[in-house]
């Protein structure tokens, strides 16, 4: 028996990278998997197909695990409450809602087009928004009809989204509304018995071989940090009854390393108890920020 055994699985983008390892090693502990993806090319080009969902699949029914494939678009209002029926209709019932589809299209902000900006921040913003909102409505009428409810959502934000990262505005302003999205939802829907908790995971994938190669090269021997299965566990951990009180929290993960990462809290603070004159405010701005911590650099800042 594995850690999540018995417990109903949906995996948006499981079918390379991070997701086919969530998938994986949630079927290896004993969960039963609806493998979603769409097959695209990373930037979302290219002809939909559900050939890479289904090797997923094989894989995990090679090793005697319990999975199917599912092709449709999470984005998508209709797509998203399919993806949900899929999981009830096979398994009968949903438990865990891994949100991890998403595609880049990277552009400094002053050469984005529209289309990158919209198609970008629609696969993982809304994409994000639309399963979660699915599942929650299930969750909500399971917990109104006296059933009891141990339901969990984790999300993946990104660094990009916490701190921000140079030629990726769209990719970055997405991700840090699913960072925010996940502290609401996780006050909103703890009153059904749902967890909801994100990930900012640094791994080897088709995104990051581009723009972080050299930082993402496997080495030459030992612990590959870089490999994305490293990723998993935490999520797997997160979607078992064990997680039942962490909610509201967003996790870094990279290689052997796993943190909590602390969001915006209120700063240091002035108040001159009248209106203030224009002129007044700049060494009341510079006091505070004095006082206050320097943030982290955004990634690819000269």
């Amino acid at each position: 028996m594995g850690i999540v055994d018995g417990r109903v699985v949906i995996v948006t983008g499981a079918g390379r990278g991070i997701g086919r390892e969530h998938a994986l090693e949630f079927a290896r502990q004993g969960a039963r998997v609806v493998v979603n993806d769409l097959g695209v090319e990373l930037d979302g080009a290219g002809n939909r197909t559900s050939e890479v969902a289904r090797s997923v699949v094989e894989e995990i029914r090679a090793f005697g695990g319990e999975a199917v494939a599912n092709g449709d678009d999470i984005a998508s209002w209709d797509g998203a409450a399919g993806l949900i029926r899929s999981a009830l209709d096979a398994f009968g019932g949903l438990h865990v809602l891994v949100n991890n589809a998403g595609f880049v299209r990277d552009r400094m902000l002053v050469s984005m087009g529209e289309q990158e900006w919209d198609d970008v921040v629609r696969v993982h913003l809304k994409g994000h928004f639309a399963p979660l909102r699915h599942a929650g409505a299930y969750w909500r009428e399971q917990s109104k009809a006296g059933h009891t409810v141990d339901a969990r959502i984790i999300n993946t934000s990104s660094g990009a989204g916490l701190l921000g990262s140079v030629g990726q505005g769209n990719y970055g302003a997405a991700k840090g509304g699913i960072a925010t999205m996940t502290l609401i939802a996780a006050e909103e829907m703890a009153r059904y018995g749902v967890t909801v908790n994100a990930i900012a995971p640094a791994a080897r994938t088709r995104m990051t071989e581009g723009p972080f190669a050299a930082m993402m090269a496997k080495p030459e021997s030992g612990f590959d940090a870089m490999h994305p299965g490293n990723v998993s566990p935490l999520v797997v951990w997160l979607g078992s009854a064990e997680a039942r009180h962490v909610t509201g929290r967003i996790f870094e993960v990279e290689g052997g390393v796993i943190g909590v990462a602390n969001g915006w809290t209120h700063g240091p603070r002035v108040d001159r108890g009248a209106r203030w004159d224009p002129a007044e405010v700049g060494p009341a701005v510079d006091k505070l920020l004095a006082e206050a911590p320097d943030a982290d650099p955004v990634y690819g800042a000269s």
